[in-house]
């Protein structure tokens, strides 16, 4: 196919839209394959009703209980699968009794609240809020929390999760790999002092086996190789910008589930806006028609939507249009800089919203387009 332009368009992409029309783009995976730029009289969520399942759903996490925030020797709660991912949620206060080793799958955990360390193969671990940690699939870990309440996305990938390829920009945009943080091995001479039984449970195929040692499972003392637990904090993660041109999402891609990236996670940090009068500040609404569309929102305001409070997720599915809240639009003309951090999880494989989750869903949510 080779471009073509019809009526009333302009030749720039996301900049001099026409005075009245609104530019939505339709294009196809996600944001790296062919694409249209169509420009309407009206927002194309401008809907007063949406019937089936498509529509867009938002949930308050951060009100959400877990078995393991009532019981220290319970596991993560799913709260969304697809056949690419699923999503678990983990309030855990209390150390864990237990090891775990996943066989189904990479592990990558965002913390939204709270401290502690990871226990692992590799050595320890602290954790604090904003860092993920990528898990490798087989590694054995648990978690120790410190004093106070702890909220934890856990992001499960049957295929290995990796870094993504930066093309032109180079390996050392967005962030060197380089500030990626790995495990210290950990002192043993405390450990061989006791006497005690340690649990390992294994997850395979869903189906878990447990694994009793008469000794501390942690006893490595040294390692070496390219297949480690890693850490990177949101504060290290430097966004790509144009003054004179509004950047798809995929810019700020972070890691990716296997080469064909069937699931990636990005992140938005603050970064400075468009400076350019005649380019598009707010995200341009599209129909993303290849990946599910999920968003978890850290910390900031959130200048693309109005009613989203830290701690909330949202689920904009394939085929259905999304993009800026009218408020949005007009606040947005007066700004220079966003102050947010959000994490998103793109599936090409539809996601399923566990029963669990539906208790703190906004109902109304697909209507906040109306303003």
């Amino acid at each position: 196919m080779f471009l073509q332009k019809k009526g009333k368009a302009p030749n720039q992409a996301h900049v001099g839209i026409p005075e009245g029309t609104y530019e939505e783009e339709h294009g196809r995976a996600g944001f790296a394959g062919r694409a249209s730029h169509l420009y309407r009289l009206h927002p194309p969520t401008g809907w007063v009703r949406i019937e089936g399942p498509l529509r867009p759903r938002a949930f308050t996490c951060a009100e959400l209980s877990t078995a393991d925030l009532r019981t220290p020797d319970a596991a993560p709660l799913p709260i969304m699968r697809s056949g690419d991912a699923t999503v678990l949620l983990s309030r855990r206060t209390r150390p864990m009794p237990y090891f775990l080793r996943n066989s189904d799958g990479d592990e990558l955990y965002f913390i939204h609240r709270g401290r502690g360390r990871f226990e692992t193969d590799y050595g320890v671990l602290a954790y604090e809020p904003g860092d993920y940690v990528a898990i490798p699939k087989g590694t054995t870990y648990r978690i120790i929390p410190e004093n106070g309440a702890a909220l934890m996305m856990i992001i499960e990938t049957a295929e290995p999760l990796r870094l993504p390829e930066r093309g032109l920009l180079g390996h050392h945009a967005l962030f060197d790999p380089g500030i990626l943080v790995s495990p210290e091995p950990m002192p043993q001479a405390p450990r061989r002092a006791e006497k005690r039984e340690w649990e390992v449970r294994i997850k395979r195929y869903g189906e878990w086996t447990r694994v009793v040692y008469p000794f501390y499972p942690m006893d490595v003392v040294g390692w070496k190789g390219d297949l480690w637990v890693a850490k990177l904090n949101v504060r290290d993660f430097r966004p790509v910008v144009s003054p004179r041109y509004h950047l798809p999402p995929s810019v700020h891609a972070t890691f990716q589930a296997g080469d064909a990236g069937r699931v990636l996670i990005s992140t938005f940090a603050p970064r400075p806006l468009e400076s350019d009068p005649a380019a598009l500040k707010v995200p341009f609404y599209h129909r993303n028609m290849d990946y599910d569309e999920v968003l978890f929102y850290h910390a900031g305001t959130f200048f693309s939507r109005a009613g989203i409070k830290p701690g909330s997720l949202t689920l904009h599915p394939q085929g259905i249009h999304h993009g800026p809240q009218p408020q949005a639009v007009v606040a947005s003309k007066n700004k220079t800089e966003t102050n947010e951090v959000a994490i998103m999880i793109e599936s090409c494989a539809p996601f399923q919203v566990c029963p669990e989750l539906e208790a703190v869903e906004h109902k109304d949510y697909a209507l906040s387009w109306l303003g």
